[in-house]
């Protein structure tokens, strides 16, 4: 004689089985929302709006304290007129970052934020000093 599950059984077996398959999807697809690439200046372009984290060297800053919203640039592997990526800190937000367009100068950096387009340049705009961090 072979024992048979009974219908009630192969039910809650079933179910069991479903909550565990969704919440194992859901594990995976929260440790892929939480994972950030990390791309390079050169990169950056193929990452439009996407939040990542892009490194390199800064090969020159600007500060625009008499241009429209005193915008400070702080260009990635390139330095401007040739630039392939730069962090934008408009006016307002300056002086949470001290003086970026020096404290960086030279110095390998990260930036993490939403990669956007400006005149086919791509950037990150940085709101907040938590945003840059020096390797």
């Amino acid at each position: 004689m072979t024992w048979r599950p009974s219908n009630s059984q192969n039910v809650s077996f079933t179910c069991v089985q479903g909550v565990l398959a969704v919440s194992v999807i859901t594990l995976l697809l929260s440790l892929v929302a939480l994972g950030q690439s990390t791309l390079s200046a050169t990169e950056a372009k193929n990452h439009i709006g996407e939040k990542a984290t892009v490194c390199g060297k800064v090969a020159g800053t600007y500060y625009g304290a008499r241009s429209l919203d005193d915008p400070t640039f702080i260009n990635i592997d390139k330095p401007y007129s040739t630039q392939i990526f730069k962090i934008v800190i408009w006016g307002k937000e300056r002086s949470k970052f001290g003086n970026p367009d020096l404290d960086y100068q030279g110095k390998r950096i990260c930036v993490t934020g939403e990669i956007t387009e400006f005149k086919r340049i791509p950037q990150i705009v940085a709101t907040d000093p938590s945003q840059i961090r020096i390797q």
